[in-house]
């Protein structure tokens, strides 16, 4: 009996991201990891690049003791969802 995994391309990845961020409007960075079934260290270079591109941003926030990231996405991230990704 063989396991087969699941592989997604990047774009698939990127997809997920700002389409959850865009439906969402915000989710912390626990939140967001689930809902796109992603692994925190594995993926999160990718939510690094997407911050520097403008397309998310990222804020800290203290709950108390806590920190907490929230993710949401920028106006240019909704448009490049819009107009690139919802299409597909």
């Amino acid at each position: 009996m063989t396991t087969q995994r699941s592989y997604r391309e990047r774009i698939y990845i990127v997809k997920d991201i700002i389409l959850k961020l865009v439906q969402y409007g915000e989710l912390n960075q626990t939140a967001l990891i689930s809902c796109c079934g992603l692994n925190f260290k594995k993926h999160s270079p990718i939510l690094g690049k997407l911050e520097t591109k403008g397309l998310i941003s990222k804020d800290q926030i203290e709950v108390g003791k806590r920190t907490v990231t929230a993710y949401k996405p920028t106006q240019k991230g909704i448009e490049f969802s819009r107009h690139i990704l919802e299409p597909y």
